[in-house]
């Protein structure tokens, strides 16, 4: 054999490998295949566990502005409602919201979530999505933030468990029956109406319930008397602040997530934007809260510039992504000026809310949904309020009739000596800052 005819050979020898590998990459699917669910998963769970970041925001918010012997009520009301949520969202919540093929307003009730097999090959996956452990779980942090908001505006005065049974029925059955008919592409979906990330589905749902609790419930003792409302301070605003930084922080999350895929360039572009635009309507709703408190009390209110960003950040969430910079903005800074105004608003009504949980979740909730027709031209202004007002039509009296039916059963609210001693010592009979006096 010649030398080559011996060079012919060992290059082929040398290529077989490269052949098989070549067959190898004939079968195994392509990145443009996989890419997007791989991307959209990874959003997904880096989305939600910041969404589940802001169970803590809630919880340091609530602790912060609830007086000092209330605290540890507060904190034990948020774990366990984040608690609950997750197991009622697998029996019941996921698949009564998102049913697949249904009639538009009620899905199937106690279709449990199934996740997908360990070790789940690309032949296997549905690849036009993202994975179902992901969706769950991103999903499920909406439905805890709902009954969150509930949490704080009942402060100081009702008792656990019937908050919990409320809890309950508003985690597996309320907030899906009514989260199905925008999400789960149901009737208010087919309609045109339009909430990206949820100041309706969500925050306002959060907002009519504690609306509908905080009449049935009634105002704490001694907020309202001889025509006055007598402020009743929080036991530590550094807590406040805490909350609401992780609230801000948790956002991105919440609104960057609900572009709901990161597969292509367009995609993760857009979430980049919602994010800027998050940020600039939380910093123009805090700044707004500041500067008219100076102009109206004379003096900067904390408190006020807090809920200010929360307000902002409520309002851009049913449209983040189309508005500019600008259009952000202006957005959030109504949301801080909504706050401003109907905080006292409420007490002129005698409806007791503790931490501002209704201007900010519910007022500002509807604003920012209505705001939504100014940059996405796909909806209308009807439609946008027809969805307004089934969602506060069906949570709110839904909620006054689960929150009447626990009071005339179970009772909702703490006797006037446990409210006056606490909440920490009669409901759990445990202090937060059991070194420090009471009140």
């Amino acid at each position: 054999m010649n030398m080559k005819k011996l060079i012919m050979l060992g290059a082929g020898l040398a290529l077989l490998p490269m052949a098989g590998f070549a067959q190898e990459a004939e079968v195994a699917p392509t990145f443009d295949e996989i890419g997007p669910y791989i991307m959209t998963t990874l959003l997904f769970l880096v989305g939600g566990f910041l969404v589940f970041w802001m169970a803590a925001g809630f919880t340091m918010l609530e602790a912060g502005l609830v007086r000092s012997k209330n605290v540890t009520t507060q904190l034990t009301k948020n774990i366990a409602l984040f608690s609950i949520a997750g197991i009622m969202y697998w029996l019941v919540g996921f698949n009564l919201m998102y049913p697949g093929d249904f009639n538009g307003y009620v899905g199937g009730f106690f279709n449990i979530t199934v996740l997908e097999a360990v070790g789940l090959g690309a032949d296997e996956a549905s690849l036009d999505y993202a994975s179902v452990a992901s969706d769950f779980f991103f999903q499920l942090m909406f439905v805890a933030a709902t009954a969150s908001i509930v949490s704080g505006a009942l402060a100081e005065r009702i008792k656990l468990w019937p908050f919990l049974a409320f809890v309950v029925v508003l985690t597996g059955f309320m907030y899906p029956i009514s989260g199905s008919w925008q999400w789960g592409g149901g009737w208010l979906s087919e309609m045109g109406f339009s909430d990206f990330a949820g100041s309706t589905v969500v925050h306002s749902v959060g907002g009519w319930a504690a609306l509908a609790g905080a009449i049935v419930l009634g105002p704490r003792l001694g907020k309202y008397k001889d025509g006055r409302v007598n402020p009743m301070p929080g036991s530590n605003l550094a807590l406040a602040t805490l909350g609401t930084f992780i609230l801000w922080l948790g956002w991105f999350g919440f609104n960057g997530g609900s572009q709901l895929a990161a597969g292509t360039v367009g995609d993760i572009t857009d979430v980049g934007r919602i994010f800027a635009n998050t940020n600039m309507a939380a910093s123009a709703g805090a700044v707004t809260a500041l500067i008219l408190t100076q102009i109206l009390y004379k003096k900067v209110d904390l408190t006020m510039v807090l809920n200010g960003a929360l307000a902002g950040l409520v309002a851009i969430t049913a449209e983040p992504l189309y508005p500019t910079l600008f259009g952000a903005l202006w957005i959030g800074a109504v949301g801080g000026v909504i706050v401003v105004f109907a905080v006292p608003l409420l007490d002129k009504l005698k409806i007791d809310d503790v931490v501002g949980a209704i201007p900010v979740h519910l007022f500002a909730g509807i604003w920012g949904t209505i705001a939504v027709v100014f940059y996405n031209d796909g909806t209308s202004l009807m439609t946008q309020l027809t969805g307004i007002v089934a969602y506060g039509v069906f949570t709110f009296f839904v909620s006054l009739v689960v929150w009447y039916i626990f009071k005339m059963t179970m009772g909702i609210r703490v006797s006037q000596e446990s409210e006056v001693t606490g909440l920490d010592l009669s409901e759990l009979g445990m202090e937060a800052y059991p070194e420090f006096s009471k009140g």
